[in-house]
């Protein structure tokens, strides 16, 4: 933990003022948000909340009906390849090619984001994610969460600032879960920024430092899990379940909590 006195990392997530609509219908209105270097920052809420419409923006996929987004420093509406080469954006559905196996796929991908060490890379990748004895084998062969450990592994290996998670365990078995959140942790330690979203609150108590909570496109909460739970009091004991029900169905937004 960083001293009482010593300057907070640069942000490497920036948002201001984003807002996006669907004709009359408003899907995020007025969040802003800073992530810095190193944070792990659970995004959750009920379905409809805004979640995936707020990581598709920061993922460069959906464009602001208005405000400024920024990945390392670069505006994604200026600078649109500068801040995608930083960020790493990992999708609840695996999109991986038919016809390339799970090497091949590293190797496209690192041909795309011209990773210099890519023979080295690939092989600790490999091994991280528990795909060795995979390397040559096609997505077809592979069960759900195999595909999406060949998803987390193509997004590590150019080393992203920013590493955007939607809901990364999914088909993952009970030994694939533990590597999963050691690799998101490190990644983290190292000084990359996370942003996890996840309906499994234990995940998001365990490894994440703050919490944004939505509802109907609003914040309703922000702040670690300590600071949301001291928004409401009576329920200091009760499960975060319970508690992030109860922001959720009749808090009013709430910006943030500290």
């Amino acid at each position: 933990m960083l001293p009482s006195d010593a300057p907070a990392p640069p942000s490497a997530i920036l948002v201001r003022n984003f807002s996006k609509r669907y004709g009359s219908v408003s899907a995020v209105r007025h969040l802003n948000l800073d992530v810095p270097q190193g944070e792990i920052l659970g995004l959750v809420g009920p379905n409809g909340a805004g979640k995936t419409t707020t990581l598709r923006a920061l993922a460069g996929i959906l464009r602001p009906t208005e405000g400024t987004l920024a990945i390392a420093g670069y505006d994604l509406a200026v600078s649109p390849v500068e801040a995608k080469r930083r960020l790493a954006f990992i999708p609840d559905e695996p999109h991986l090619f038919d016809y390339l196996t799970v090497e091949e796929h590293l190797r496209f991908t690192a041909r795309l984001y011209g990773v210099a060490n890519a023979d080295a890379r690939i092989p600790e990748l490999l091994a991280e994610m528990d795909l060795t004895e995979k390397r040559g084998v096609l997505p077809s062969e592979l069960s759900r969460g195999m595909k999406q450990k060949l998803s987390v592994a193509s997004a590590l290996l150019h080393d992203p600032a920013v590493l955007i998670l939607d809901e990364p365990l999914t088909g993952l078995d009970p030994s694939g879960i533990r590597r999963m959140k050691d690799t998101i942790r490190r990644r983290a330690e190292r000084g990359t920024a996370v942003i996890l979203s996840s309906h499994l609150l234990n995940l998001v108590e365990e490894l994440c430092t703050r919490v944004l909570l939505l509802r109907r496109g609003d914040v309703a909460a922000l702040g670690t899990i300590g600071e949301l739970r001291a928004l409401r009091p009576e329920l200091a004991s009760a499960s975060l379940e319970d508690l992030f029900i109860a922001l959720t169905d009749d808090a009013p937004p709430a910006g943030h909590a500290a």
